[in-house]
């Protein structure tokens, strides 16, 4: 979709009011736990437009904001080649997942980034305390990586895979950033080409997550200060709850 050729902006005026509450939301989310940006605001700008604009706006914070947070988490990577496993994985999933973004249908695609999200609030809910070992996890980090990257490049959501397989490790908060920035950059330096390449990254949609950055980066720091004065979990659930209502929204979109 061109925006502006179509009158995008004047069609859509309520919409992107929406869309930059949940691009703020989503930077609270991100300044408050190192993740989740993405996990608020593709399901928003999805609901409103379609999940390959959704998943292009969101392209540009990513790249951004993770590559920040890598920088000044670098020092907290866990030892040996983890870390790096799990971002090749995320790498080669999300080219993959980017060539389905070029192929799928937009309906299907829909249905996907609703079932994530309701899959990711599913298993928060059903086991908050379910832990991995680091055996178990060493074994299955590199087609972990691989499994959320197709999620990431397909529908803009790898959180279901991704932020529960890292959460499920017990790992400190300065690990856990760290680890999930390296895997979101490395996510984003193959999305970028690859979807300037199937043309789903125009230059219209290239200034929209632009523009994206403003609200999304405006809000981390507020995350981070909240994170230092609301109980996690009161946080955690009210933000599934908000999770819950946009995926049976767009359920309801796809099949009523």
């Amino acid at each position: 979709m061109e925006f502006v050729t179509e009158g995008w902006i004047t069609a859509h005026w309520g919409g992107l009011v929406w869309c930059a509450l949940a691009l703020m939301m989503g930077g609270i989310l991100k300044g408050a736990t190192g993740a989740g940006g993405p996990v608020v605001a593709v399901p928003v700008i999805a609901l409103f437009f379609d999940v390959p604009t959704a998943v292009s706006v969101m392209v540009l914070p990513n790249f951004c904001t993770n590559l920040l947070q890598t920088i000044s988490y670098r020092s907290s990577l866990p030892g040996g080649a983890f870390a790096w496993l799990f971002a090749g994985g995320g790498l080669v999933g999300a080219w993959l997942g980017t060539v389905m973004l070029a192929h799928v249908a937009p309906h299907i695609l829909l249905m996907m980034v609703a079932i994530m999200v309701l899959l990711y609030v599913a298993f928060r809910l059903a086991r908050p305390d379910w832990t991995l070992g680091r055996g178990t996890a060493d074994r299955t980090v590199l087609p972990a990586g691989v499994l959320a990257g197709v999620l990431q490049g397909a529908t803009g959501l790898s959180a279901p895979v991704s932020i529960t397989f890292l959460n499920a490790m017990r790992l400190e908060r300065v690990v856990f950033a760290a680890t999930i920035s390296l895997f979101f950059l490395a996510m984003t330096l193959i999305q970028i080409p690859t979807m300037i390449w199937y043309e789903l990254l125009t230059p219209v949609r290239a200034l929209a997550s632009a523009a994206a950055l403003v609200p999304l980066m405006g809000a981390m720091p507020l995350g981070a200060w909240l994170a230092r004065r609301l109980d996690k979990a009161t946080f955690d659930r009210v933000i599934l709850l908000l999770l819950t209502v946009i995926a049976l929204k767009l359920l309801a979109d796809i099949f009523l």
